[in-house]
């Protein structure tokens, strides 16, 4: 059964809690571009899209490994980066981005699953999502 959570839940939950400065908000493509948007706007930081697939809607992986699949071009050295997805199941897609755009410093947060920073940590079932 599949847990179902409200925007306004996601929001407040993302709006109170801590992070530190950052210059840009990586949001992964399709799922993360909700949160990543919302912290983006909480942090006064630049906010950029990108997108990597690896998994289905049943959340199934239908690649070996993540696909690249769009680029980003934009000089992204010296900035203090965070990479935003909803979910993280093994932490593979965000790896990928991290490798791909060459930024091992850059911070990684999800909504659940395996991120430095998870904002719903209590949550270990599948999410309805307001937007999917």
């Amino acid at each position: 059964m599949k847990r179902e959570l409200r925007f306004s839940e996601i929001s407040e939950r993302i709006k109170s809690y801590e992070l530190p400065e950052y210059d840009i908000v990586i949001g992964i493509r399709e799922g993360g571009i909700v949160p990543a948007s919302i912290i983006a706007y909480k942090l006064n930081a630049e906010l950029i899209t990108f997108k990597i697939n690896y998994r289905n809607q049943d959340n199934q992986p239908i690649y070996e490994s993540p696909k690249i699949l769009s680029e980003i071009n934009k000089n992204l050295e010296g900035k203090k980066i965070l990479i935003v997805d909803d979910v993280s199941v093994t932490g593979k897609t965000l790896q990928t981005a991290k490798s791909y755009l060459n930024l091992p410093e850059a911070d990684t947060l999800v909504l659940k699953g395996k991120a430095d920073y998870v904002i719903f940590p209590e949550i270990d079932t599948c999410v309805n999502w307001p937007w999917k």
